[in-house]
């Protein structure tokens, strides 16, 4: 019996309805409200002994690993988790606190060899990488969904519709670095995994009736091999409303603003938006104020701030006004690929049309496949390939050029006759 046919078997824990169809589809009738994990939510685990407990119990069980991470994005600098959740058939439910256990590299290893399903894989990896937790093997519930065709991916919506158990979101953008964690939190947290494995299940099943199967191992595997991303250069380029700065004056402002905000909410251990908003930076740049009293009345910088932040402010934005021109950031980024596909019209007509074959291509495709465009073939690939084709566009040489550009097998066997055509288009 599955985990989701045992669930639907305690009738406190539903208010109407049976269990989940086993083939995967919609239960008839509403969902199933989730309420109680099937054991009761877990104790949070915090201390070296009580994670040796649950080493040992999660070493012994049997098939596939739960597992999701909650982070405090928003209040917390960073992306570190501050719960981990857990479930594997033997071993029942665990909550894991990575505050009170910050090395989990033990229980990582003791699941080393097992699949472990996630949700949306990208977003936990990097944080459970931190804790010394990285899998070998994977199966990611959304992006199976993507393959698979579904239109709506979250977990809550993937579990309602392949399921037909309604999970309680309400909880998904709270504090988790909180201590203690309230019980309604804890909850939420574990019934995050409650149905992970049924949904797996589930949604193979679904892939390999679609002959779809294949190409989700492969994207596991490649998301399971993938190195750590490198940091971004210049992160403050990122900053929301950065496409107001014209002048390189007003983005060396940004850029000490920017930099000033970063270390104190690193110090602070707060989100960055919390010392001081990006809407704050960008009227700061463009205003460039040349004393406290001026910087006091541009939005966000109000009274409500005290005068030695105030001065810390304006002390950044004298530093970028002093700057010689030799030290001012340049307009944009160094360009490592294809520019922008707007500007190829005039650039490049040949390109254009090109890309302009391969877009269509690529879309109906897609469609026919029943999976968005970006899962078929990242729009990134076809704007290199479009922008520098090979020299004789042919079939091997566009496999090659895929290749390189880290396309997995599957879909390099699905777009190359295509591509292939399109890079024959002219203007």
């Amino acid at each position: 019996m599955t985990d989701a046919q045992e669930t639907a078997a305690e009738p406190d824990l539903r208010t109407t309805g049976g269990g989940p169809p086993d083939d995967g589809v919609t239960a008839e009738g509403a969902p199933i409200p989730l309420l109680e994990p099937r054991e009761g939510v877990p104790p949070v685990v915090s201390t070296p002994d009580g994670l040796e407990s649950v080493v040992a119990a999660f070493a012994a069980g049997s098939g596939p690993v739960a597992v999701d991470a909650e982070r405090a994005s928003g209040y917390r600098y960073g992306q570190r988790a501050y719960l981990v959740q857990l479930r594997r058939q033997g071993a029942g439910t665990a909550l894991v606190d990575p505050v009170g256990c910050p090395d989990l590299s033990g229980l990582g290893k003791a699941l080393a060899g097992s699949e472990w399903i996630l949700h949306a894989a990208t977003q936990d990896l990097p944080c459970l990488r931190e804790i010394g937790m990285l899998p070998t093997r994977l199966f990611d519930t959304e992006l199976a969904g993507r393959l698979a065709g579904f239109a709506r991916v979250g977990l809550g919506a993937m579990v309602e519709s392949v399921l037909g158990y309604a999970l309680e979101k309400g909880h998904s953008a709270v504090d988790w670095s909180t201590r203690p964690l309230p019980e309604p939190w804890l909850r939420y947290a574990a019934l995050d995994v409650e149905l992970l494995v049924d949904l797996r299940d589930a949604l193979e099943k679904e892939l390999d009736r679609q002959g779809k199967l294949e190409w989700a191992r492969q994207e596991f595997d490649a998301i399971a091999s993938a190195p750590p991303a490198p940091p971004r250069k210049d992160p403050w380029r990122r900053t929301s409303g950065m496409h107001k700065v014209r002048r390189r004056r007003q983005m060396a402002v940004v850029r000490e603003l920017w930099t000033v905000r970063d270390k104190v909410a690193q110090r602070r251990d707060v989100s960055p938006g919390k010392v001081l908003g990006d809407a704050a930076i960008i009227e700061a740049a463009l205003a460039l104020p040349l004393n406290v009293h001026a910087l006091t009345a541009l939005p966000g910088f109000g009274h409500r701030m005290g005068r030695r932040q105030l001065e810390q402010w304006q002390a950044a934005v004298d530093r970028a006004l002093a700057l010689p021109e030799g030290e001012l950031p340049q307009p944009g980024q160094p360009v490592t690929g294809p520019p922008p596909p707007r500007s190829w019209a005039d650039k490049d007509p040949a390109a254009a049309a090109r890309l302009s074959a391969a877009r269509a291509a690529v879309s109906v495709l897609a469609e026919q496949l029943n999976l968005p465009q970006e899962n078929l073939i990242t729009p990134d690939t076809v704007r290199r390939l479009c922008w520098e084709p090979p020299a004789e566009p042919g079939p091997e040489a566009v496999v090659s050029v895929l290749t390189a550009l880290g396309a997995r097998p599957w879909q390099v066997e699905q777009v190359t006759p295509l591509l292939t055509r399109a890079l024959q288009a002219t203007p």
